[in-house]
């Protein structure tokens, strides 16, 4: 069965927000296509997203992924089926706050540090992500 999560988070910009529909299936879900996280921890994304936040909602749910194999061994698939958001009020990156939100409240996981804040002296958003200083760094391209 799908739930809700609505993220919201208010700054002098407006705030970020994002609202995300996923349900929990078995790992073995037959045809489906799906993003490998973990061992079996899959991420099935609706069609159609946009890369960067198909990698932000990766990127929620890899944060997670040792704590949901602990509570489920045999793997599963986090299906979303809708991520809505105003474009005026959206960075990719809140596609992984919102994940986070989600799979906290379905799984009683503990916070692992994803979060954002308002850089007053910057004028904008500053997000941080626990252990992870760049989600996305590669060595292997310079």
């Amino acid at each position: 069965m799908s739930s809700t999560f609505r993220y919201r988070f208010r700054s002098p910009l407006g705030g970020l927000t994002a609202d995300l529909t996923a349900e929990r299936a078995p790992s073995s879900a037959a045809g489906e296509f799906f993003l490998q996280i973990d061992r079996n921890v899959r991420l099935s994304p609706p069609k159609g997203m946009n890369w960067r936040d198909a990698s932000w909602l990766s990127f929620g749910l890899a944060a997670h992924a040792p704590g949901l194999l602990s509570l489920n061994p045999e793997g599963l698939l986090i299906r979303v089926t809708d991520l809505t958001y105003p474009p005026a009020h959206f960075r990719s990156e809140v596609a992984a706050l919102v994940m986070d939100g989600w799979l906290r409240r379905e799984f009683d996981l503990p916070d692992r540090g994803l979060s954002v804040a308002f850089d007053a002296a910057e004028g904008r958003h500053s997000f941080q992500w626990g252990e992870h200083a760049d989600p996305f760094s590669d060595d292997l391209i310079q």
